[in-house]
């Protein structure tokens, strides 16, 4: 009887095991296939479904493999910033405080640092992609994150007031492309181009706090200094616009490097329908202004009293890059002091064909940034004649050296005090001989002018201007990051002018 009953007993329990064992293989075989058909979700999401679950912050790795951690260089990094640290505020100081004098916005007299330290807390670099390998060149892809404890102080001197203004709380997120012009001689980098790219938007998050003062002595201080880094960094840095810096000594061209005109476009204005109104008495008095570079901004004469204006005005714009830039239109309602835009739109050159003359009617939109976008009205539209115009090679260089010219010429005008800031917007008499440069468009004579008209001259300098300028010579041939600040306000408001230099086509 003991012998049957071990013998059951055995049996059940060896029963019991197997079945305990094969329910544990088939929950983890149905876990790994939870887990393989999850993973194979998450690598199917796009860019935008995984800033949506993620945030904007994320590492670039996670959503493109090409993106390798570097977690070696960032320690290599952490030893060797306090070297570096000392060596780039010198940089900053000697590039970037005449940048500050350039692009200081009007009813500012003085714009510059007081203290500058970048601090004790090193970058981080997230993730680096190796993009290309060129002959004599090397491409890489750097995601940058910085939460540093810098100590910056601007002074800022108005008619009204001096004060200094520290900026707290700084934190960076870009991707930065660096190129290697690589050399035969030690130390076998000749040159380094430094830009850093339009997409993912580059963020620069800051707070102002008035050392021993205010920032209601000087009104509007705070958005100026905003809009000032904000144009500096799209105007200056940010893709297809670069930073050249020659190293090591070596004597070297470094022009192939630089950015060159590639064409021009040919915007007429036609026209504009449904306007919203601004005013309380009457009806609103709207300009258009465009632009592809803020620096080279133009605009059309104000229509009064009117929300279906026709201008029929047009202008002629230099691109340096057509797959990566746009062409921003604003229309304002001309007032007393600061204007109102009454709507923007923006224009993707890459949608262009060369050599085709296009109409279009483009809807007017309170912002470029969809998320920001409170009021969902309809703000009218705006219709556009454009026409994109590739330059030769002969054609490049004769446009790059007029655009010197006329960045020269808006910078002799500001220090002589008939335009408030090089980025004020005005008729196309200042610098719409860029764009004839042996095209034989239009009249089929190609024409190279200085384009700088006497009615420049008559540009305001309101204190409401928003707007800064580019005149930084050298190897600066750049343009703007997008940064984002924590007191953002807006894009700039052009100063008044009473200009009309618009050519017709």
């Amino acid at each position: 009887m003991g012998l049957i009953s071990g013998i059951l007993f055995g049996i059940i329990f060896g029963v019991a095991i197997m079945a305990a064992w094969a329910r544990m293989m088939t929950h983890r075989t149905s876990k790994r296939v939870a887990k393989a058909v999850d993973m194979k979700l998450l690598g199917s999401l796009s860019r935008e479904d995984l800033i949506k679950i993620c945030g904007d912050n994320f590492p670039q790795w996670i959503s493109f493999p090409a993106f390798e951690q570097v977690k070696w260089l960032n320690k290599l990094l952490g030893k060797m910033w306090p070297f570096i640290a000392e060596a780039a505020t010198m940089v900053i100081r000697d590039s970037v405080e005449p940048l500050l004098e350039d692009y200081r916005p009007p009813g500012i007299t003085s714009l510059k640092f007081s203290k500058l330290t970048l601090g004790n807390v090193a970058p981080k670099i997230e993730g680096i992609r190796v993009q290309s390998f060129k002959e004599g060149q090397v491409t890489m892809d750097v995601d940058l994150r910085w939460g540093g404890d810098p100590n910056i102080v601007l002074g800022v001197t108005a008619l009204v007031a001096s004060i200094p203004i520290q900026l707290k709380d700084l934190q960076v997120f870009t991707v930065a492309r660096v190129i290697f012009q690589l050399a035969d001689e030690i130390p076998c980098i000749s040159a380094v181009v430094v830009a850093l790219l339009a997409e993912p938007k580059p963020r620069i998050d800051y707070t102002l706090k008035a050392v021993g003062g205010s920032l209601t002595a000087i009104p509007g201080l705070s958005d100026m200094i905003d809009d000032t880094v904000d144009t500096i960094v799209k105007d200056m840095l940010q893709w297809p616009h670069r930073i050249v810096v020659p190293i090591g000594g070596i004597p070297v061209d470094i022009s192939d490097l630089e950015l060159k005109p590639q064409g021009k476009l040919i915007v007429t204005v036609v026209k504009a329908t449904n306007l919203k109104n601004k005013e309380l008495i009457g009806k609103s008095d709207p300009y258009a202004t465009i632009h592809i570079r803020p620096v080279f901004k133009y605009k059309t004469k104000a229509i009064e009293n009117n929300l279906n204006p026709v201008w029929d005005q047009t202008f002629e714009l230099i691109a340096e890059d057509k797959e990566t830039q746009s062409l921003t239109i604003e229309v304002f309602d001309k007032d007393v002091g600061q204007d109102e835009r009454l709507g923007l739109v923006k224009l993707p050159l890459s949608s262009l064909e060369v050599g085709v003359t296009k109409e279009m009617e483009l809807n007017l939109l309170s912002s470029l940034d969809t998320l920001k976008v409170k009021d969902k009205k309809d703000r009218g539209s705006i219709t556009l004649k454009v026409h994109y115009y590739e330059f030769n090679k002969e054609e490049q260089m004769a446009a790059l050296e007029e655009e010197k010219k006329i960045m020269e010429e808006r910078k002799r005008l500001k220090e002589a005090g008939m335009i408030g800031s090089t980025m004020d917007a005005v008729g196309s008499g200042l610098g719409a001989g860029v764009g004839m440069v042996g095209t034989g468009i239009g009249a089929g004579v190609g024409l190279v002018g200085t384009g700088v008209t006497s009615g420049v001259g008559m540009v305001g300098s309101g204190f409401g201007a928003m707007g800064s300028g580019l005149s930084k010579a050298g190897r600066f041939m750049g343009r703007t990051i997008t940064g984002q600040t924590s007191k953002r306000s807006g894009s700039s408001t052009p100063v008044n002018s009473e200009t009309d230099g618009s050519k017709q086509q």
